[in-house]
């Protein structure tokens, strides 16, 4: 099983080489960068974990700017986005950003994608809520056309456009990975529809998840498909925890850093390497 950090990027703690750095350093596979363009000061949607908004949610620098610094900064580490909310961006414009970090990456970008929970940072940028997913499915089948074709068209609903070039291509083929993070009641018909793997989030009961798990390789076994992997976002640093994960098949493990300065990171850095050693047996 591999192990990854997801840290949000900002100008109040270490910056995105120095995160990508001290993961690599520690011996982490991929290092993930939450996307929030902006977070309207209406309010109008709660916190889905309760009490007020990390400020670190509206200080994050533009995750594909902060890629490319940690990419450039490290040797072996994945980087990506963990998520990037798709429904909220051009889907030409960010089909050439995935591209451009996977080339100068030398192959090591992960695009993890989602729809979002922040309805008014959605409508602000003219995105209907209730369409998010829709529009989603389409921005990203657009962009594997994008990635893929040399004369790329794709026509749907919200997303049409006619034999365009767009350049650079993705190093990796046919593209980089696409997690698809949620948890909602239909997140794995979108992951088994466009994705590469699961990118769920460490909430409620663990055999609720494990069941699903279970559901989807199901699915994709009935649907003639490669199952897609699972890679648990919040993971718990108890190694008894993680080897219930690894026994379910799941392909990662995902610890959350939280915001701080650079000795408080690299702090929280050493203690969940020191999980993923202990369930390694290191």
């Amino acid at each position: 099983m591999e192990f990854g950090l997801g840290v949000f990027p900002t100008d109040e703690n270490p910056a995105p080489d120095a995160l990508a750095r001290m993961a690599e350093e520690r011996g982490f596979d991929f290092l993930l960068f939450p996307e929030h363009t902006h977070i309207p000061a209406s309010r109008e949607t709660p916190y889905p974990a309760g009490g007020e908004l990390p400020r670190q949610y509206y200080r994050t620098y533009d995750p594909f700017v902060a890629l490319t610094a940690a990419a450039d900064a490290t040797e072996r580490l994945r980087v990506g986005t963990g998520i990037c909310l798709v429904p909220q961006r051009d889907p030409i414009a960010t089909a050439k950003s995935v591209a451009s970090v996977d080339r100068l990456s030398g192959g090591r970008m992960i695009f993890g994608v989602g729809a979002g929970w922040n309805v008014d940072e959605m409508r602000n940028h003219g995105t209907a809520p209730e369409r998010r997913f829709g529009i989603m499915r389409e921005r990203i089948e657009a962009m594997k056309a994008l990635w893929t074709e040399d004369e790329a068209t794709y026509h749907g609903r919200y997303v049409s456009f006619d034999r365009v070039f767009s350049w650079p291509k993705p190093l990796q083929r046919p593209h980089p990975p696409v997690w698809v993070g949620g948890n909602g009641p239909k997140v794995l018909d979108r992951v088994l529809a466009y994705g590469d793997a699961w990118l769920p989030n460490r909430v409620g009961p663990e055999e609720e998840l494990l069941g699903r798990v279970r559901e989807l390789a199901r699915r994709a076994d009935d649907a003639g498909r490669a199952r897609p992997g699972v890679v648990l976002a919040g993971a718990s640093r108890d190694p008894a925890a993680l080897q219930r994960l690894a026994e379910a098949g799941l392909a990662g493990a995902l610890f959350w850093v939280d915001h701080g300065d650079a000795a408080a990171t690299e702090r929280r850095m050493d203690d969940c390497a020191a999980a993923a050693r202990a369930f390694r047996g290191g």
